[in-house]
């Protein structure tokens, strides 16, 4: 399917397959990857760990995690935020967990080309996008959570906002290739990218945290002069030299899956120096095993939480290696390439 991604001089193929060994250790009988022994998981980083997986040619155990997704999608076509081995453990539904089945669906198309495939999980694409819409507002920001019984939060999240509008354009991408039309789509995706990147008062503030620093160049909305800009305003609040990206601006805990995303941010701005080095960095976080600590709070050099171990981040090492090396036929999609380009951000900034 593919050949198994590797960074010279940082991270080879064999060290990379003792990663993927990693993250399907931790995926149940039944195709659900939990985030550590014993832990619980969540549908976005199920997605995340599916998609690794498949970048490294385990394609079985991939369609395995999408077969889950399929069995366990609600009515209204949403998944709920937690789920244990034996049940769930977070009943409320986040709009940002359930639209990103479409980022891994398209993922799992552009590396296997598989019609049958992507036709097979259109209706659970075409259900799950539905209803994260339907908690757009009519500015355009889409509300982060609701109940089960149908009390939506009353605020929307930057992070959560920019991911959704780079699933969102996966989805139009899925519908064009099965053949349907979703103009509708394609509005509220417009309108969802012009507010994150021009309305500054439509998010819940969370400026304290890196992912809303990198988000929105991750998701290919806010580019070029005006995305080199945004991650050089707070690159000295969130990167620590020689060490990765900071969680969160006021406390010294890098976390190696912020780290590889935020090299994601700067492929998409054409920074391959700075993207490398970042990976780099985040290979501090590496066990001899291949899996990855979830976070190391310097300058102590111990991890946080304990000796925790996760398959999210050991996935978003994966997919950084992908995008970094080009290995893979998807390897573009965390570069800013291989999904519609309809949206545009170049209008001022309102407030």
């Amino acid at each position: 399917m593919n050949r198994v991604p590797e960074v010279e001089g940082v991270l080879d193929a064999r060290q990379l397959d003792a990663t993927l060994d990693a993250i399907a250790a931790e995926q149940l009988p039944d195709g659900l990857i939990l985030w550590h022994p014993g832990g619980h998981s969540d549908p976005w980083n199920h997605v995340e760990a599916a998609m690794a997986l498949a970048v490294g040619g385990r394609r079985i155990e991939a369609e395995r995690a999408y077969e889950w997704l399929v069995a366990n999608q609600l009515e209204n076509g949403a998944w709920h935020n937690y789920y244990l081995a034996d049940g769930i453990e977070d009943l409320k539904l986040d709009t940002n967990v359930c639209a990103y089945v479409a980022a891994g669906v398209w993922h799992h198309f552009l590396l296997t080309r598989d019609c049958g495939f992507v036709e097979a999980m259109w209706p659970v694409v075409e259900r799950a996008i539905d209803f994260v819409l339907s908690m757009q507002t009519a500015r355009g920001e889409i509300i982060w959570a609701r109940h089960t019984d149908g009390t939506p939060w009353s605020y929307a999240l930057l992070t959560g906002s920019s991911s959704i509008c780079h699933s969102l354009r996966c989805a139009v991408a899925i519908a064009e290739t099965v053949g349907e039309e979703r103009p509708d789509w394609e509005l509220a995706t417009a309108n969802l990218a012009h507010v994150v990147a021009h309305v500054r008062d439509a998010f819940e503030p969370k400026d304290r945290w890196a992912m809303d620093w990198y988000y929105p160049v991750l998701a290919g909305i806010v580019t070029g002069a005006a995305g080199a800009a945004r991650l050089a305003e707070r690159r000295r609040t969130f990167v620590m030299d020689g060490l990765g990206v900071r969680c969160v601006a006021d406390r010294p805990w890098v976390t190696a899956a912020e780290t590889c995303e935020a090299a994601m941010a700067y492929l998409v701005l054409g920074d391959e120096a700075m993207a490398l080095e970042l990976f780099t960095w985040a290979q501090a976080h590496r066990l001899d095993d291949g899996a990855y600590l979830t976070g190391i709070v310097h300058p102590e050099g111990m991890s946080f939480p304990d000796a925790e171990r996760t398959s999210y981040t050991a996935a978003a090492v994966v997919l950084a290696a992908d995008a970094l090396s080009r290995a893979s036929a998807a390897s573009g999609l965390f570069r800013g390439e291989d999904v519609p380009s309809f949206i545009d951000t170049s209008d001022p900034v309102t407030d």
